[in-house]
């Protein structure tokens, strides 16, 4: 029940996944370049949270220590120019998976801005989160690990959806960054 978490990047994302799994009773561990390995042994999932352009030097450095292991993508799949960079017909999760064949490749999190992440809400309301993977029991793992953030985590189906939610996350970026929204802005799935 308590897994060990590793998270692989140490900015804004993923200093927000270690406060909020620490204070929710987790063993975390992070990691930057070179210290990678040791992180990904040890760990029973794998939170990504490095730059999309990052991806491919980081799964050189984790190698064979991710097999068999759930790697939770947190990335937003877009250009140095900020664009999206990949569309309809695959996904930065989707291709991740490609990158580590023997892993099971969970997208979740790239929806939320990094403030709300250590407790899952804004102004006292759950945000929704969704996870996407072709392993049922990985996604549900990851659905329990973001419930314990605090978060209103839903099953978003197959890696293939994750081209969906990368567009979310994009989306979700224009509203604040670009369109002045500011950060202070989360999506709840009312039902």
């Amino acid at each position: 029940m308590n897994q060990k978490i590793a998270i692989i990047g140490k900015g804004n994302v993923g200093k927000a996944l270690e406060n909020g799994f620490v204070s929710a009773g987790y063993q975390v561990r992070t990691a930057k370049k070179g210290q990678v390995v040791n992180a990904t042994e040890w760990a029973d999932v794998i939170f990504l949270a490095v730059p999309f352009i990052s991806i491919g030097e980081t799964v050189r450095e984790i190698g064979a220590t991710a097999d068999g292991k759930i790697v939770v993508d947190v990335t937003n799949a877009l250009t140095p120019e900020m664009q999206l960079a990949l569309g309809y017909s695959t996904s930065g999760a989707e291709e991740l998976q490609k990158l580590l064949p023997h892993a099971k490749v969970v997208k979740s999190l790239n929806t939320v801005f990094a403030q709300h992440m250590a407790l899952g809400s804004l102004h006292e309301q759950p945000l929704t989160v969704f996870a996407a993977g072709d392993d049922a029991e990985a996604r549900q793992l990851v659905l329990q690990l973001t419930k314990a953030l605090g978060f209103d985590a839903v099953d978003g189906g197959p890696l293939q959806n994750s081209r969906h939610l990368e567009a979310v996350g994009y989306f979700n970026i224009l509203l604040g960054y670009v369109l002045g929204n500011g950060p202070n802005i989360g999506l709840k799935l009312v039902r």
